[in-house]
């Protein structure tokens, strides 16, 4: 039986590391991005090193409404996802007193929203099939409040509410949810930093929880998981 995972903002660091992991386990992928150049690298790769998995991509800017729910049904036009991870998010650093106007609600609408409307789109054909597990790439911002973290910080706490909320509405529907919780990861987020590699969680780390925990056997469920780098917090 064929399985399927869909992860939103696939292409680079946390989200190209789960994508790459599910399909070495042979998931057929579903993903987009805002680039499409980078769409189409990735499924070339996919494509040439794993051949027997389908790999769908899609072009989309999910901090815009109308384009979280247009992907939602270019994907239901294929299959219902067995795996679905919000990982799509934008860091934008700043006090909350003086960051610049419009970060909270850019912010919000692509870190939260995307997630609350991506999940609404699937929720019928999720409970009606009576499986699957949601992911929430979230941030030990969204359980510790940091003095430029501002409104990034606020959309991660949200996040994080929000996943435990779906998590009681899913669980009598054998529908696992999950927060995955990384400290500083290395990403393109910290290009240009002068610390190690080896001060950072790598994204690999993250993507091997994530199919850790999804491998949980169907009485079980993980609902958080905090991830930081050895040596704590940058």
């Amino acid at each position: 039986m064929r399985r399927s995972i869909l992860v939103t903002g696939g292409t680079r660091g946390i989200g190209r590391a789960i994508v790459e992991k599910f399909a070495e386990q042979g998931f057929d992928i579903f993903t987009c991005a805002r680039n499409g150049e980078d769409l189409a690298s990735l499924g070339r790769y996919l494509q040439e090193r794993f051949p027997k998995i389908l790999v769908n991509t899609f072009v989309a800017d999910l901090s815009v409404k109308e384009e979280v729910l247009r992907f939602a049904e270019q994907v239901k036009a294929k299959f219902i996802p067995d795996v679905l991870v919000h990982n799509t998010g934008i860091f934008l650093p700043g006090a909350l007193h003086d960051e610049a106007e419009g970060n909270l609600e850019f912010l919000m609408q692509t870190n939260v929203y995307s997630a609350y409307r991506l999940t609404r789109a699937f929720a019928k054909e999720l409970m009606q099939r009576k499986s699957g597990h949601i992911f929430s790439i979230g941030s030990i911002a969204g359980i510790t409040a940091y003095p430029n973290g501002g409104s990034y910080s606020v959309s991660k706490w949200a996040m994080l509410g929000m996943t435990k909320c779906f998590r009681e509405e899913f669980k009598s529907h054998q529908i696992k949810v999950t927060s995955i919780l990384p400290g500083a990861t290395l990403t393109d987020a910290w290009a240009g930093v002068d610390l190690p590699a080896e001060r950072f969680v790598a994204a690999q780390d993250v993507a091997d929880m994530v199919f850790a925990t999804y491998n949980l056997s169907p009485q079980a469920v993980v609902e958080e998981v905090i991830i930081r780098p050895q040596l704590g917090d940058i």
